[in-house]
């Protein structure tokens, strides 16, 4: 496959506060087309924190956040409408829809049918909910789930729910896709067969970013990584560069480097990324996961 190298995603100083915590500092990436970038950093380095700047669920305190040469709009709703699609780290499924419906939710912001269309089920509703059940059904057969298209979410396996998530972000036709943790809790065969569906992601022309804890998976996958520490971007660079890097060995097995913040200061940043449903300081009351996880 060839590769371009024109920016899908633009990411310049963000900082997010929270209060008077910086969870995020100045953080700059670029995802290009056809790449696969990684995320890492021990507990606490502010790489939640980093992914809802980017999607519309905080507004940066500094800095903005482009896609494709566009400010996204700070709203999750509206970021997914421009082409950016994300999982969560923790499953956010509708657990009493089957798995064709909950990727039929993640269709809506491609449809063009108004509300009158919907409630009188004329010639253009129809071919539209036609389509859309097609495209869902392209989805569950890419990510190996087509024949469980009628069962409830609740009742998949832990790792067909991963994968059904994937499903659901896919189907609103994104140009980047963020996954956070998408591995987690998987056991080894479920994280190789994770990786050959984010590798075929790639290759059907959608970029993405991941956070993974899972240090084999990310250097195996990767193009190039980022290595957040304490909210800043200690490196980046291609996996061999960045796994050799003295600073993120350190980072990782606890042993300070020249200029690193404090244990306190990761805690404090590690409990600010978990408290979620708080309203950061300066973001609108607008700017919650409803839209996008249905909660």
């Amino acid at each position: 496959m060839t590769t371009t190298t024109s920016p899908v995603l633009n990411a310049n100083g963000v900082t997010m506060r929270f209060g008077g915590l910086t969870a995020v500092r100045s953080v700059d990436l670029t995802v290009n087309s056809g790449e696969i970038v990684g995320l890492i950093g021990p507990n606490g380095a502010g790489k939640t924190t980093f992914f809802n700047c980017l999607t519309g669920l905080y507004v940066p305190t500094e800095g903005s956040v482009s896609y494709k040469g566009t400010v996204l709009p700070p709203k999750p709703h509206l970021v997914t409408q421009a082409g950016v699609a994300r999982t969560f780290q923790n499953i956010r499924l509708f657990a009493n829809m089957t798995v064709l419906e909950n990727v039929l939710v993640g269709r809506h912001t491609r449809t063009k049918e108004g509300l009158w269309s919907a409630l009188l089920r004329g010639p253009g509703f129809k071919r539209a909910e036609a389509a859309s059940k097609e495209r869902a059904m392209e989805l569950l057969e890419f990510t190996g789930l087509a024949h469980k298209a009628d069962h409830l979410s609740r009742n998949l396996p832990y790792g067909e729910q991963r994968k059904l998530e994937i499903a659901r972000a896919l189907a609103s036709d994104p140009g980047l896709l963020l996954l956070d943790e998408p591995t987690a809790g998987m056991n080894p065969q479920e994280t190789r067969a994770t990786e050959e569906l984010v590798f075929a992601i790639r290759d059907q022309g959608t970029a993405v970013l991941v956070i993974e804890h899972d240090m084999r998976f990310i250097f195996n996958l990767c193009d190039r990584v980022a290595v957040l520490v304490q909210g800043q971007k200690l490196i980046e660079g291609t996996p061999d560069v960045v796994q050799s890097d003295e600073r993120v060995i350190a980072a990782y097995i606890g042993t300070p480097f020249e200029g690193a913040p404090g244990q306190e200061e990761a805690a404090e940043v590690e409990a600010a990324e978990a408290q979620q449903g708080t309203r950061p300081s300066g973001a609108p009351k607008s700017t919650t996961a409803r839209t996008e996880d249905g909660q």
